[in-house]
């Protein structure tokens, strides 16, 4: 134990400010004979001065003795980590997660933890990921326990392990993945020993199921500096064992410099697509999707005759690379079909500014992004890291035309919901057939008419729909 300094006594301050309730919980344990622990992220966050409505405790209490004494007190309570120690509570307006002290590890072989319960709170301590996040209050003593310098960390910024990083990674792997995650969140520095242990273990990661890896991999990408932790990835193969285009993006750069630096461009993509987000906060599709998006370069890199570099459809191909690891990542295909789609369209605006495009073009351009087409907009503006000031301002200038033109055509037209002129019942009735793939067909052949010329009128479309017919063998 160690006294409270200021900065503590202002941590244990905001701890009970915000949350009045966590004395009253202290009290109820203690009556019983049991210990009440705030601990972890509600520790360091009060400590940071940024602590939500998230709070976790710890206790010697079994889960069926916390679940006795929470009942009649809490406002709902669930069972869902009951098997891991974890009982869940809901009070005026709090989420609350109290677990029994545990002594958690991986036997080396398997894919999840094997729990047995701990007898103390040191030992609950030092089986943390992290010494920021093996700091204690006691409830409702609120007392101080900081046995491996947690709080000296925090003031230094600084990412250690409480036991050795071999032994911290060896009970669980995925930390190696949260050490990158907290430099991201946190913008903290990580030790020397945790990033050597994770040069040396990477491969240990393996054992850690898709699901848990993508939950991680997902809060760090979502983090205030994603650059960071991807850097760190990177830089010690972790990234290898489950994201490997991204280690992939830092080719060699030929001898002319033909083509810029594909991995520093893409992090910078990263970086403008996030001061895009506007306030709706971190984007998970649009920042993955700005990861992503060069991904097929690799596979697609040509040198011409001319020593010139190109790279031939790599969207097309990254789009397949990103689904693909998508998949193995085991996201929801909803949010891996948006990600794949902003791949693929990433590179439709190029040719906009020589004045190639038509009206139809554009219907199209927006047609297929669809939904997606706000996140394109700012995928393609962030795409734009030329270092040549008159080329980023005409490209920036051909896209404000694009926009504004795409604004004028939704006026007129109303491009979100371009249909065909006809309907599937209309058609039916002028061409006498019954539902089937006759009418999908025509649907479809007057819905690329509608593209390619605007709205019609529906003698116009009527017209052009018998024509369609009698080509195609429909009618007499």
């Amino acid at each position: 134990m160690s006294l409270l300094n200021d900065a503590q006594r202002n941590a244990v301050a905001e701890l009970l400010r915000v949350s009045p309730l966590a004395d009253e919980l202290g009290r109820r344990f203690g009556a019983a004979g049991h210990e009440l622990h705030l601990v972890g992220g509600s520790v360091r966050d009060a400590l940071l001065g940024r602590l939500g409505d998230d709070l976790d405790f710890c206790t010697d209490a079994r889960p069926e003795q916390t679940l006795a004494l929470v009942q009649g007190w809490a406002d709902a309570i669930w069972e869902t980590g009951r098997e891991f120690g974890t009982i869940g509570v809901q009070k005026s307006g709090l989420r609350i997660e109290i677990t029994t002290f545990r002594a958690e590890a991986y036997d080396g072989v398997t894919r999840n933890p094997v729990v047995s319960y701990g007898t103390s709170l040191l030992d609950d301590l030092e089986r943390r990921d992290f010494t920021i996040n093996a700091m204690a209050v006691s409830l409702p003593g609120h007392e101080f326990t900081d046995p491996f310098g947690g709080l000296k960390d925090l003031a230094a910024q600084v990412i250690r392990t409480p036991a050795a990083p071999s032994l911290s990674f060896g009970d669980d792997p995925l930390r190696m993945l949260r050490a990158a995650r907290f430099a991201a969140k946190l913008g903290f520095t990580v030790d020397n020993s945790v990033i050597n242990a994770m040069r040396d273990m990477a491969p240990d990661l393996d054992r850690i199921t898709a699901e848990r890896i993508r939950d991680e991999f997902t809060k760090l990408l979502c983090g205030a500096d994603p650059i960071l932790g991807l850097r760190l990835l990177v830089d010690t193969g972790v990234a290898d064992r489950f994201l490997p285009e991204i280690s992939g993006l830092k080719l060699e750069i030929d001898e002319h410099a033909q083509h810029k630096d594909v991995y520093e461009h893409t992090l910078i993509v990263v970086q403008n697509a996030m001061r895009l987000e506007g306030e709706g906060g971190p984007d998970f599709v649009l920042r993955m999707a700005a990861l992503m998006h060069d991904v097929g370069k690799p596979a697609t890199k040509a040198v011409g005759r001319d020593g010139r570099v190109s790279f031939h459809h790599h969207e097309v191909v990254g789009a397949r690379l990103t689904k693909q690891r998508m998949k193995a990542m085991k996201y929801p295909k909803d949010i891996t079909s948006e990600v794949v789609e902003l791949v693929a369209l990433h590179l439709r605006f190029y040719g906009y500014g020589r004045g190639e495009w038509t009206d139809s073009a554009v219907r199209r351009y927006v047609t297929d992004a669809g939904p997606l087409l706000p996140r394109l907009h700012k995928l393609t503006r962030s795409d734009v890291t030329t270092r040549n000031k008159r080329k980023a301002a005409n490209l920036a200038a051909d896209y404000d035309a694009l926009e504004e033109r795409i604004s004028r055509i939704e006026a007129e037209e109303d491009l979100a919901r371009v249909r065909p002129d006809l309907d599937g019942n209309a058609i039916m009735e002028l061409l006498g057939v019954p539902p089937g793939p006759i009418v999908g067909q025509a649907w479809r052949y007057l819905k690329e008419l509608r593209l390619d010329r605007g709205p019609l009128t529906h003698d116009e479309a009527e017209a052009e729909l018998f024509k369609w017919a009698r080509d195609n063998g429909h009618v007499a």
